[in-house]
C-alpha cells in the first residue's frame, strides 16, 4: 500500500519541475539576451565597451518606437501592416518640408507628427466604419503610401539641391535643430532616439498595463462582442490603438530623417518586418503569451544585440534575415510549446 509520506517526494519533484518550467517559460528571453552578451564580450571583448551598447539602443530605438504601435492594435485585436509606409513617407515628408518648402524644425515635426496620426485615422475609419478587415485595410494603406510618397519627387530621393518634376531646384536645407533629433546625445553618452524610445515605452506602459483604457485595449482583443455588451467603447478603442500606431510610425520616421539627413526613397525597406518580429519576440517575455509594449522592446533590443554581435564576429550580412527569423521562430515556439507542456 502506497502511504501518503511515500508520495510526497514524487509531488516535491513534480512542484520543482513546474517551477523550473515556469521560470524557463517566463525568463527564456533574458537568459538568452544575458547569455548572448557574456559569449559576444568573451569572443570580442569592444562588444561589453558603452558606446558599443548605446549604439546597440539608438539602432533599435526605431523599431522598438514602431513595434510599440504594432504592440497596440495586436492588444485590440488588429495588426497594422501600413506601419513601415507611415515611417517612410514621414521621412520623404519631413524631408520635402524643409528642402522644397523650406519649413523650420519646429513646423516640420508637428506637421509630420499629424499627418502620421491622420493616416492612423484613416485606417481607423477603413477598419471600424467601413468593417474592411485591418489585415486589408492596412495592406491597401501600406501600398497606397508606398507609391504616393514618390509622386513629389517623380521617385527621386531628396536632399538639399533637389531637382524637381518641374525642372526647378530645392533651395531649402535641413534645419540643424531637426537634425539633432537624430544626432545630439544627452550628456554625450546617451543618444536622443533612445530617450525617445523610453518616453515611449514608459508612456505606452503606463497606458496599456496600469489605467483602464489598457484593460479595456486588452479586453477588446480578447473578446470584441463582450466588451461591447459590458459597455465598452470598442469602435472607439479601435480607433485609438491605429491613432497611436501611425503617430508613433510617423514619430520614428522622423528620427530616421534626422539620423539620415536624406529622404532616402527606400528608407523603410525592413522597418515593418523589423518591427513586427520585436512585437512577436514580446509575447515571450515574462511568458505572458500576449503583445506587452515592455516584451517589445526587450524584443527589439534582443535583436539588436544580436545583429551587432554577429557583426562584430564578421558574420555574413546576408545571414542576418535568416538569424533574425529563427530567433523570432525559437521565441514562439519556446513560449507556447512550453507552455502547452505545462498545460
Amino acid at each position: 500500500m502506497t502511504t501518503a509520506h511515500e508520495n510526497a517526494p514524487a509531488a516535491t519533484v513534480g512542484n520543482t519541475g513546474d517551477g523550473l518550467r515556469e521560470i524557463l517559460r517566463s525568463g527564456a528571453v533574458f537568459i538568452l539576451l544575458a547569455a548572448m552578451m557574456i559569449g559576444f564580450a568573451i569572443a570580442q571583448p569592444a562588444f561589453i565597451n558603452l558606446n558599443n551598447l548605446m549604439s546597440i539602443l539608438q539602432a533599435v530605438s526605431v523599431v522598438a518606437i514602431l513595434g510599440a504601435g504594432v504592440t497596440v492594435t495586436l492588444a485590440v485585436g488588429g495588426f497594422d501592416l501600413s506601419i513601415g509606409a507611415v515611417a517612410a513617407s514621414s521621412v520623404m515628408a519631413a524631408s520635402y518640408f524643409m528642402i522644397v518648402w523650406g519649413f523650420g524644425a519646429g513646423a516640420t515635426v508637428v506637421l509630420v507628427v499629424f499627418l502620421g496620426a491622420g493616416i492612423g485615422l484613416l485606417n481607423a475609419l477603413l477598419i471600424v466604419r467601413l468593417k474592411v478587415p485591418d489585415l486589408l485595410a492596412t495592406l491597401a494603406m501600406m501600398f497606397l503610401l508606398t507609391g504616393l510618397q514618390l509622386i513629389p519627387t517623380a521617385g527621386r530621393s531628396i536632399s538639399p539641391g533637389l531637382i524637381l518634376p518641374d525642372g526647378a531646384t530645392a533651395t531649402g536645407k535641413y534645419d540643424p535643430l531637426f537634425l539633432a533629433i537624430g544626432r545630439s546625445s544627452v550628456f554625450g553618452v546617451v543618444p536622443l532616439p533612445v530617450i525617445l524610445m523610453a518616453i515611449v515605452a514608459i508612456a505606452l506602459f503606463v497606458l496599456t498595463e496600469r489605467t483602464r483604457i489598457g484593460r479595456l485595449l486588452f479586453a477588446t482583443g480578447g473578446n470584441e462582442l463582450a466588451t461591447r455588451l459590458a459597455g465598452g467603447p470598442t469602435n472607439r478603442l479601435k480607433t485609438l490603438a491605429y491613432v497611436i500606431s501611425g503617430t508613433l510610425a510617423s514619430v520614428g520616421g522622423i528620427v530616421v530623417a534626422a539620423r539620415v539627413g536624406r529622404g532616402d526613397v527606400s528608407s523603410g525597406g525592413s522597418l515593418l518586418m523589423d518591427a513586427v518580429a520585436a512585437a512577436l519576440i514580446g509575447f515571450a517575455v515574462l511568458g505572458l503569451r500576449r503583445p506587452n509594449v515592455f516584451g517589445t522592446i526587450v524584443g527589439a533590443v534582443f535583436v539588436g544585440v544580436l545583429l551587432n554581435g554577429l557583426t562584430m564576429l564578421n558574420a555574413p550580412y546576408y545571414t542576418q534575415d535568416f538569424v533574425k527569423g529563427a530567433v523570432l521562430v525559437g521565441a514562439l515556439a519556446l513560449t507556447y510549446g512550453v507552455a502547452r507542456g505545462r498545460s
